[in-house]
């Protein structure tokens, strides 16, 4: 058995709702949740607008982890996607793009990353994703994560968490689908209401998810909402607590 704990936020390139466009402030955040795994999206690296920082290395500077980064978007040499940060050993598995819908124009290139991480003795697979806007495009880079290339994959084993800013609300067509092949660690027993994440200021949507796969207890789970998430970013970031438990052997096979 291991315990884990997960925060996942969209951290609008740490461009606060005040004007600010502060690393280290999120940075401050993430290390006070006291966090074994990070996973961030809409993060800048080495643009522009954000002053040519690698923001995905600076905040894992700054909280001592390690990070694995995918840029959704590119632009020239200007990067903006999506991280995973550890303080656990990590083995990046897959990087890559999540499709649209032919003959839909898509608003902004969506993606997602996978990482291995040993969580005392325990693989987890990580997936971090930022799903579209438009609900046709949700749909099909859904059914992308659960095909042949991504979950669906033999190493893709359990537990598995999916995690980031997937756009969808619990009442959604999509949603459904999702989380009749997962479960969502704000539905777990014993936890009562779930927790908005969005907008910051004033939250009232539950789009920021934590759903998991295989033997995977949910310990707890925190909306942070104090003076300095409320601007930091647009959204409030979400912290999941997981115990994890080996996955039983088959029987069919020798012990």
């Amino acid at each position: 058995m291991a315990v884990i704990r997960i925060l996942t936020w969209n951290v609008h390139r740490c461009l606060g709702v005040d004007g600010r466009i502060s690393p280290g402030r999120i940075a401050e955040v993430i290390a006070e949740a006291a966090p074994d795994i990070v996973a961030l999206q809409e993060v800048d690296v080495l643009r522009k607008r954000t002053g040519l920082v690698d923001q995905a290395e600076e905040i894992a500077r700054a909280l001592g982890m390690n990070s694995h980064f995918h840029p959704a978007l590119r632009v020239l040499e200007e990067l903006y996607g999506d991280a995973i940060l550890t303080t656990l050993p990590s083995v990046l598995k897959k990087t890559g793009s999540l499709p649209g819908r032919p003959g839909l124009r898509t608003l902004e290139p969506r993606g997602a990353l996978w990482a291995e991480i040993d969580a005392g003795g325990i693989a987890l697979q990580v997936v971090n994703t930022h799903l579209s806007l438009v609900a046709r495009e949700r749909r099909t880079q859904t059914d992308a994560l659960f095909g042949a290339e991504w979950m669906g994959r033999a190493d893709c084993a359990n537990p598995v968490a999916l995690v980031g800013d997937f756009n969808l609300v619990p009442r959604s067509r999509v949603y459904r689908r999702l989380s009749a092949r997962m479960n969502d660690a704000q539905r777990a027993p014993g936890l009562g209401r779930p927790k908005p994440t969005f907008p910051a200021g004033f939250p009232v949507l539950r789009i920021d998810h934590v759903f998991t796969r295989g033997h995977v207890t949910v310990r707890g789970v925190t909306v942070i909402r104090n003076e300095v998430t409320r601007v930091a970013s647009d959204h409030l970031p979400l912290v999941v607590e997981l115990e994890l438990h080996p996955t039983a052997p088959d029987p069919a096979e020798p012990s």
